[in-house]
């Protein structure tokens, strides 16, 4: 079989429609169906089958997609071996990040990776809310990622996750509310405030779910944000607490402090995720690397265990 018919196939199982796959890989749709037919032949088994509007992958296909990333994942190896052999760590990698990550680990990671002018870094932001981060592993090498608790799903779709560090998620208040005296917080000191919330799903409007079923009580949401500068602009100006990240908050700055959150999980844990085959590309591994060591400055930096 085709090799780059195989990598189609798995293509379309990471990104769910044949008009993706097209854009992806900058060819009709139509050239890729004819692909995907050809492969099938190859194959001797029914890989594609219809879906409502769109298609899915048989068991077959699956199976057939798993064997695609495996051989992805054996390229990459061979050539990150070969390039081992000749020369150091080169090229572009493509660096995704959510905008406190970005705050906390770029400037480091861009002074790190200066030392080897071989490496391009080429770095974006998230635009937008995002459901699930490993969907955009297609089309980036590392992805820095912050979630409530690792997925399960990241996993589950052989996505290589590294841990980064752990960052607490604090209570911000305005410096003259009255639970501010207090050095720690629990679910019940916060019971009838209202807050200045997330877009549901994201790592801070996970804690306040923990806060609901530790008391038992609804919590009053008045708006609901994801730009953390307007959040602490809100809180300072009296409209609502809200919980956020306590390494990025410019506590007092703005007129705000944070407090921990004390009697449940408030932290939330930032990973790199990259699909296997690029994690075998020695310049990916090198920029990891580095991630990895700009986090335990970060974290150090502010006493985190």
């Amino acid at each position: 079989m085709d090799v780059r018919k195989l990598q189609l196939l798995r293509e379309l199982s990471e990104r769910g429609t044949i008009g993706a796959v097209a854009d992806a890989v900058h060819v009709t749709p139509s050239a890729v169906s004819q692909q995907l037919k050809a492969l099938e032949r190859e194959a001797g088994y029914t890989l594609i089958a219809p879906a409502g509007r769109g298609v899915e992958l048989t068991v077959a296909g699956r199976a057939l997609a798993q064997t695609a990333t495996e051989i992805a994942v054996a390229i990459e190896r061979a050539e990150g071996r070969w390039r081992e052999f000749m020369e150091q760590p080169a090229g572009e990698v493509r660096v995704l990040t959510f905008q406190t990550g970005g705050e906390m680990l770029l400037p480091g990671l861009l002074d790190r990776m200066a030392e080897v002018p071989e490496v391009v870094l080429t770095v974006s932001d998230v635009i937008g809310d995002v459901l699930d981060y490993g969907d955009l592993t297609s089309d980036h090498d590392i992805v820095i990622a912050d979630s409530v608790a690792t997925s399960a799903s990241w996993h589950d779709r052989g996505l290589q996750v590294v841990p980064l560090m752990v960052e607490p998620l604090d209570v911000a208040l305005p410096e003259d509310h009255r639970l501010a005296r207090k050095a720690s917080l629990s679910p019940k000191d916060v019971v009838g405030e209202t807050w200045i919330g997330a877009p549901h799903g994201y790592p801070y409007d996970g804690v306040l779910e923990q806060v609901v079923a530790a008391t038992g009580e609804p919590v009053r949401v008045a708006q609901r944000i994801s730009e953390n500068g307007i959040v602490e602009a809100l809180v300072a100006g009296g409209h609502g607490i809200a919980i956020l990240p306590r390494f990025t908050t410019r506590e007092h700055e703005n007129g705000l402090v944070t407090r921990p959150l004390v009697g449940i999980r408030a932290r939330r844990d930032i990973s790199a995720l990259l699909r296997p085959d690029r994690f075998e590309r020695p310049s990916v591994r090198l920029v990891v690397q580095a991630l990895r060591q700009e986090a335990r400055k970060v974290a150090d930096a502010h006493g985190a265990v």
